[in-house]
């Protein structure tokens, strides 16, 4: 007998892949990074899950949980030989509550789908990635994802209220829930962005939010990023806080332009895409205070969508920014940094001076209201040299990131590719407490190991933290 074995009398044949071909497409992400599972599980419910990770633990394998591998950071490639469960198929939307403004749905539930789903009753999922056509519920949890919308409305985190999830020895738990103040340690909040390093998480309670009776989407080109930034700052020091705030430079423009055919000004050096909501008066104000800080900022060109089908198609244009990359290069590098609103000028004039210097083609798309840089590289990684050269300017641009007092990560996580730079952001003492954290879920480091923490991340010894620490 096998893992395999014991696999396809729990599931079935159709329900384990173990052949090479397959193993291969789910070792990966949609980053860079590589690895082979030993087998891959596509469980239907939270109890297949739990006697999938018994198993597991039966032939002393790690798992590895994945959706729909739309992440960019290596957090479901496995680092060592594992067994990754899918949760694709768990994607079904039950017990939606309009009053209670909550749904539990399946972590295989595809983002933008939910929305479909609950339209009808004029309610929405609010977190949005750029991905949120394939991206699962799921893999938003386990990132925390943000995306355009999440400036005004919040990351995942805030629109999560319960999970039910599988710990490495295969218990159930539930966390959190309706309540609007649990008693204890909210350990849904903990759980959320952890990237499955602290349990499989089988259901998830969301919050759903109310459609905006009035929408204004507005299209503002400028002849530089500093004005287009300017008008960012102008716009949320005027009081106002824009369901989104979105901007994609002069090489992001003609890429998108030329994939979607929506009209953008190619001319302009920047596009800023901004939208206000809410009550029809209230959203028809906001418009007025951004259309005039815009233009006080040297906007070059204005235009407001006059209904959803020019709406939608401005979004469909910023949402395809990565698609759109493909025409120009067969792989790209996105990295994911948060800095100051107020540094953003600065620094991305050092990361554009970093790629110049690397002779790398960079293109910058990025949600500009809370400074969630996405500075993006295409090549052809089938050159050795080039991949090197691809992520040695990578790791530059996040540091010039965090050293303008910015983080890592925004909603992309940390996986494999920010795992080495965690200590940039984090002393020897912060490192202990997260491992200490991560090892009273899983001691033994089997719920996707060699992720997020570097490793010696564990110090063992309060002391001999704070001598590392009095060293730096």
């Amino acid at each position: 007998m096998t893992l395999v074995d014991d696999l396809r009398a729990l599931l079935g044949d159709r329900r384990v892949k173990y052949q090479p071909l397959e193993l291969r497409i789910y070792g990966t992400d949609s980053g860079i990074a590589r690895g082979i599972p030993i087998a891959v599980a596509l469980p239907e419910s939270t109890e297949e899950v739990a006697e999938s990770v018994r198993l597991a633990r039966k032939w002393d394998v790690p798992v590895v949980a994945r959706g729909a591998g739309t992440g960019l950071a290596g957090g479901v490639v496995p680092m060592e030989p594992a067994l990754v469960i899918a949760l694709t198929r768990m994607d079904r939307v039950e017990q939606v509550d309009r009053d209670a403004m909550t749904a539990w749905v399946g972590p295989g539930v595809i983002n933008l789908e939910l929305s479909q789903q609950i339209a009808h009753l004029g309610v929405h999922f609010a977190p949005d990635p750029s991905s949120q056509a394939a991206c699962t519920i799921g893999g938003n949890v386990g990132t925390n994802a943000g995306g355009p919308h999440c400036l005004s409305d919040g990351t995942t985190v805030v629109h999560i209220l319960g999970l039910e999830m599988v710990t490495v020895d295969g218990d159930i738990l539930q966390l959190g829930g309706a309540a609007p103040d649990p008693i204890g340690l909210d350990l849904r909040a903990v759980v959320v962005g952890s990237e499955g390093t602290l349990g499989i998480v089988t259901r998830v309670m969301v919050k759903l939010t109310e459609n905006a009776p009035a929408v204004h989407t507005m299209l503002v080109a400028f002849n530089d990023i500093e004005h287009a930034a300017a008008a960012v700052s102008g716009i949320i020091a005027a009081g106002v806080i824009p369901a989104a705030l979105e901007i994609m430079d002069q090489p992001m423009v003609e890429a998108v332009e030329n994939f979607t055919k929506a009209g953008l000004p190619t001319h302009a050096a920047a596009v800023l895409l901004a939208e206000v909501d809410g009550h029809p008066v209230a959203a028809e104000m906001e418009a007025g205070v951004v259309a005039s800080i815009a233009r006080d900022n040297g906007a070059i060109e204005f235009r407001d969508a006059h209904n959803d089908a020019e709406r939608a198609l401005l979004w469909k244009a910023r949402k395809s920014a990565f698609g759109a990359v493909a025409q120009s290069a067969p792989d790209y590098y996105l990295h994911d940094t948060v800095v100051p609103r107020v540094h953003l000028v600065e620094t991305l004039r050092k990361i554009y001076d970093i790629a110049e210097r690397y002779g790398l083609d960079m293109l910058n798309v990025f949600h500009a209201g809370d400074g969630n840089l996405h500075p993006l590289v295409s090549f052809d990684s089938s050159d050795p040299e080039m991949l090197e050269r691809v992520t040695a300017a990578a790791r530059e641009m996040v540091i010039v990131s965090v050293e303008a007092g910015g983080s890592l990560s925004g909603e992309h996580g940390i996986g494999i590719e920010k795992r080495d730079l965690m200590s940039h952001v984090f002393g020897p003492i912060d490192l202990d407490a997260q491992a200490r954290l991560r090892e009273a879920f899983d001691p033994r480091e089997r719920l996707n190991p060699g992720k997020i923490l570097p490793e010696g991340s564990r110090c063992y010894d309060y002391g001999l933290a704070l001598n590392l620490q009095e060293e730096l």
